[in-house]
This record gives structure tokens, C-alpha cells and sequence, in this order.
């Protein structure tokens, strides 16, 4: 299994012949080594209703043909645009056929903004995803402050590699950061979520340094790592 990150809480999955997006947000993201007409994607998932994690799904799953997992409000709203989804909600996984999908909760909003109509869509709980195929289990937290369950989610789940928030203001900033990598007990740790904007900058190779459980890593935009 190969895992890029592509800056702010775009990561990438190469597993079972498919090509996995989470959170495709990339026009408009300066951290992005992407392009949206370039991007090919078989399956998208998401996190949440927030256009810097919705992102470019409609066009890219239009042009692709690509299956989005979302949240079930969220993916409501994408099926009126004419995307394939499938829906889900927290605590509950689905077997596909290129791995298995889970949600968890995750303290945040989830709403996507029609700028043109100045207006917001709701688009229901906020979650976080375990990603698990070829024997390797994946935790992208998406946006979250931190809450004690992820006690319970590092208990019941051996977890290969987490991508975890880092920017505060709207996540966790690293010190809370630091606790929820402990928690989870992850033995790789990837800061997400920050330098996107002037109010999310951190440092993140200072997180990375302070990560005590597991292995801090910090990847720029197209590197990989490959699970094995």
C-alpha cells in the first residue's frame, strides 16, 4: 500500500489497483503539488461538508467516474450533484471491495458553502476515517479538537499510520496534537492541517520531534510512504 500526502488534509491511497483520495481540496490550496484536471481518482472520501475538504470532488468524480464515501447528509447533497455515493455514518463501517471503511466521530462543523448564493448548506456530523486493506490500518482524524474516545479508537484498532491536525484555531493545535497521537498509539504520526492559511501556521517539524508513541514524520506535498 503507498500513502501520499498533498498538503492541508490531502492524502492519497494506492491499494488493491485503486487510486483513494481523502479530502480533495486542491484549487485554491497553495500547499498542493496537484492538479484537479489532472487528477484521476477512483474512489474519494470525505470527512466532512467544509469546502477546503470537499474540495474538487464534483469535478473530479465527474470526470473519473469515482465512487465518493461520505457522511449521509453530505453525501445527499453530492448525489443531487450527480455523484456516486455511498453513505455512511459514525460508528459504522462498510467492506468495500478495495478495503474497509469506518467513521468516527469527530469534534467540528460540517457545512458547504454556495458562495455564489451566499449560502450554507448543512451537511451533518463531521467525522474522522479508519482506512484498513492489506493488513494495514490508516486513522485520518479530519478536522477535530481533542476528545477522549480517541483513547478507545487507539485501544480497539492497531493503527499503522495517522494523519492528525495540527493548525488550531478551527483543530487541535499541536499540543492537544501531541496528546491524541499518544492516545492513538499509532506507530506513524503525520501532521495535517496547517500552513494552509496565515491563521493555521505551525511548525510542524517541532511536532514531529515531540510525537513520544510511534514515529513523528513530516511529508511534503507528493511524498510517499509505502506500508508494508
Amino acid at each position: 500500500m503507498k500513502v501520499s500526502y498533498h498538503g492541508h488534509s490531502v492524502v492519497k491511497i494506492e491499494t488493491n489497483g485503486t487510486n483513494i483520495f481523502i479530502d480533495p481540496f486542491i484549487t485554491g490550496n497553495g500547499m498542493t503539488d496537484l492538479k484537479a484536471d489532472d487528477t484521476k481518482a477512483d474512489v474519494i472520501l470525505l470527512t466532512h461538508g467544509h469546502n477546503d475538504h470537499v474540495g474538487d470532488t464534483i469535478d473530479i468524480a465527474k470526470r473519473n467516474d469515482a465512487l465518493v464515501v461520505a457522511p449521509f447528509e453530505l453525501g445527499t447533497y453530492l448525489g443531487w450533484q450527480g455523484l456516486n455515493v455511498h453513505q455512511m455514518h459514525i460508528g459504522g463501517a462498510f467492506e468495500f471491495g478495495f478495503g474497509k471503511v469506518k467513521l468516527t466521530q469527530a469534534f467540528h462543523g460540517s457545512s458547504y458553502t454556495e458562495e455564489e448564493n451566499k449560502r450554507i448548506v448543512y451537511t451533518g456530523m463531521p467525522a474522522g476515517i479508519l482506512f484498513s486493506a492489506e493488513g494495514k490500518t490508516i486513522y485520518h482524524a479530519g478536522d477535530t479538537g481533542l476528545f477522549s474516545d480517541m483513547k478507545l479508537i487507539g485501544e480497539q484498532d492497531d493503527i499503522d499510520l495517522a494523519f492528525l491536525p495540527i493548525g488550531d484555531n478551527f483543530t487541535m493545535g499541536p499540543e492537544d496534537a501531541l496528546i491524541a497521537a499518544k492516545w492513538l498509539g499509532a506507530k506513524q504520526v503525520v501532521p495535517i492541517h496547517y500552513n494552509t492559511f496565515p491563521v493555521i501556521e505551525q511548525d510542524p517539524e517541532a511536532f514531529a520531534i515531540k510525537v513520544s508513541s510511534g514515529k513523528g514524520l513530516v511529508l511534503k506535498a507528493g511524498e510517499e510512504l509505502e506500508l508494508v
